[in-house]
This record gives structure tokens, sequence and C-alpha cells, in this order.
């Protein structure tokens, strides 16, 4: 059996076998997977290499790219400028960025923006990566009008969720999120996480193995679409994010570093109350805005039946006919494309993060990410596990 580092208390050794038995299938590369309960560690491990060769192993200190489990990091930073005063999830996004009015989008919220409800979930015309890694994206998302009508429908904001949040975030804290992040967030909690990657934690980070082909060919569906518009503009393409200019990129959609035990630090801030050992990050106030239910359907990027509240997935609603596996109750979470995911369970106090390098297939998590969830939660003797 492939061998596992780190700390797993005794009840949670089926879930240390699952992750040894998926390593020592090839299932699994390297990966990291983190439980707090009540402000706890319970289970922090890793095992595994960090590259194809295997010959280095994947350490406590291995960082690699999340990516839309990103999107959870965005969220808590707007979350933070709520509850702070500094933004009102119910005011224009306009209020805060005047650009943003132009053609039609003068009445898209904050809250719409944080659910994926804003009807700007891509980029209207051709777009490069290039050109996502810069400034004039931001600019390019202000001028377009909206997809459809912002409120009615969630549409995945898969690329630009993070330019959209992180320009509000400049406006109102005079911060880049990349700043913002480390310094607000990471910092504060002594969390290893950062949007991009600095040149200097480059050698200890996991690089991407793409997943399998995305069972779609953009070229045969209509380029007007708003899933082509949005998922296939600019063409997805999971070796960039072992690029440098991926690393540089300020992105809080996709370009997240970390490992499962910094997620969990800087989420746990929503399963505790908005406290993490004596650093107040959020009101109760606050924590409470995002149960308030924003889409509740089939989505109109990816397709399938979704659920969100304000800033992150939920798990009761439309979305457990897609991931019937995600635990029920006052929970929230978010998944990155191949498989990493964290979970906040405000009910059981508990916070649970996965992270790896190798993609699995599946929109929301992968079968390697219901496993691990599925051994954790019957090991808590959770119902239906």
């Amino acid at each position: 059996m492939a061998n596992v580092d780190g700390h797993c208390d005794p009840r949670f050794d089926q879930l240390k076998a699952t992750l040894e038995a998926q390593l020592s299938s090839g299932n699994e590369l390297g990966a990291a997977i983190a439980i707090n309960i009540d402000g706890k560690n319970v289970v922090d491990i890793w095992g595994g290499y960090t590259d194809e060769a295997q010959t280095q192993p994947w350490t406590r200190d291995t960082i690699t790219n999340v990516w839309s489990s990103t999107k959870t990091v965005a969220s808590l930073a707007a979350l933070i400028q709520i509850s702070r005063g500094k933004l009102d999830p119910n005011a224009p996004v306009a209020k805060y960025w005047p650009e943003f009015a132009q053609n039609g989008k003068d009445k898209v919220l904050i809250r719409h923006i944080l659910s994926h409800t804003s009807g700007v979930s891509g980029w209207e015309g051709p777009i490069t990566w290039e050109e996502v890694y810069g400034p004039s994206s931001v600019e390019r998302l202000a001028e377009q009008a909206p997809w459809w009508e912002p409120g009615t429908a969630s549409g995945y904001h898969s690329n630009n969720m993070g330019h959209l949040i992180g320009e509000v975030i400049r406006r109102t804290s005079g911060k880049s999120m990349k700043q913002f992040v480390a310094e607000e967030i990471a910092g504060p909690l002594g969390a290893d996480f950062q949007i991009g990657a600095q040149e200097k934690d480059w050698p200890r980070i996991a690089p991407i193995i793409p997943p399998p082909p995305l069972p779609i060919d953009f070229s045969k569906m209509d380029p007007n679409s708003v899933p082509v518009k949005t998922f296939g503009n600019p063409t997805p393409d999971a070796t960039r994010a072992n690029t440098a200019d991926w690393r540089r990129a300020d992105m809080a959609a996709l370009n997240g570093h970390g490992n499962a035990r910094s997620l969990v630090r800087m989420l746990s801030t929503i399963t505790l109350g908005g406290v993490v050992d004596g650093v107040t990050l959020l009101s109760p106030e606050t924590i409470d805005l995002i149960f308030q239910k924003q889409a509740d359907g089939t989505d109109l990027v990816v397709g399938i039946p979704s659920t969100f509240g304000v800033g992150f997935g939920l798990t009761e609603g439309a979305i457990t006919q897609t991931a019937p596996w995600l635990p029920k109750g006052r929970v929230c979470f978010w998944a990155g494309w191949g498989g990493s995911i964290i979970i906040m369970d405000l009910d059981r106090k508990v916070t649970f993060s996965y992270v790896m390098q190798k993609m699995g297939s599946g929109i929301v998590g992968s079968e390697r990410t219901e496993e691990y969830l599925s051994a954790a939660y019957k090991a808590l003797g959770v119902d239906g596990y």
C-alpha cells in the first residue's frame, strides 16, 4: 500500500485507508485531505508523489492549483467586505464599479455576481488566455451586456467570477484580490494559500495532470450559446496551470494554490461562526446571508441541476439530483475542476477539504471526491453514508 503521512484521528482510519488504496491503484498520484471539527484538525493527511515519474514525494508543504475551489476564497473575501460594511449584497455592482452599468447591467447586484446569476458568465467575443490574464479582460466585462436577465437563473461563471469579484474588492479595499487574500485572509490565519503562486514557491507545486478530454465538442455547438461563450472562450486547457503566466495572474476563479489544510483553515471561518482562533472575519448575519437561496434549477452553463446561495453552492435543492452524496443540512461548498472540494458543514461544525493534482472527470467533484467524503461522513456517524 502507498504511504500516507500526517495526523489522522483513529475514527477516520477508513478514510486514510481509502486514500492509500487510491494512491496504490494509480487512480491518485498525490493528494491531501483535511478535516476540522469545531476548531480542531482531526485529519491532516497527504501521500503519493508530485511527479508522474514518482520520484518526488508529496509532502506536508506541497501545494497545487485548486481550480474552482479558489472561488470559495473569492467569495470569502467579498463576505468579509460585507461584514465590514464596505459592500452591500443588495446594491448594484455599479455602485462600487460605475463602468459596470454599461449595456443594461445597472441592475446587476453584488449578490448576483456571488451566485452566478448576473448574466455575465463569460466574455463577449473571442478572447485569448493571455488577455484573460490581463486587466483588459475586466474592462471588457464592464462593457458587455448580460446574456440573460440578471437574478432569474444561474449560469456558472466558470472563468470570470474572480475577475468580477476581484474588481469589486479592488474598488472597496484599494487592494487587488491577490493582495487582499494575502493580507486579510491567509496572512492573519497563517494559511498556506495564495491567488496564483509566487515564484519562490514554484518548486513545491505539484503540477497539474489533465483529466480525460471533456465530452464536449465546442466546434459542433452554437457559438452564440451561453455554454460555448462561457466554457469555450477561451478553450479549456488544464496544462496552462503549469505555466509561469498562469501562476503570475490574478484569477480568483481559477488559479488559487494551496493544500487541503490551508483551505480548511480559511473556510472554517464560515463553519465556526466567523471566528478562527481569535481572528474575526465574518459576522453571524453575513454567514446567514450565504444560505439565502439565489438559484435552484438547471444551470444555463453547465446544464445540470444546481443550487446556489450567496457565494457558494448549497447542498439541498436541485443539486441533490447532481451530487446526492453531498451532506445535507446547513452546508455550503464548492468544488474545483478535476475533483478538489471544500465543504463547510455548520450543523456538525465540520470543514472538509480534498485537493489533488491528477484530475478526475466529473462536474461536481469526481468519483474519488465522493469516496473520500463518504468515508469521512460514515466515520462521523451521519445517516446515509
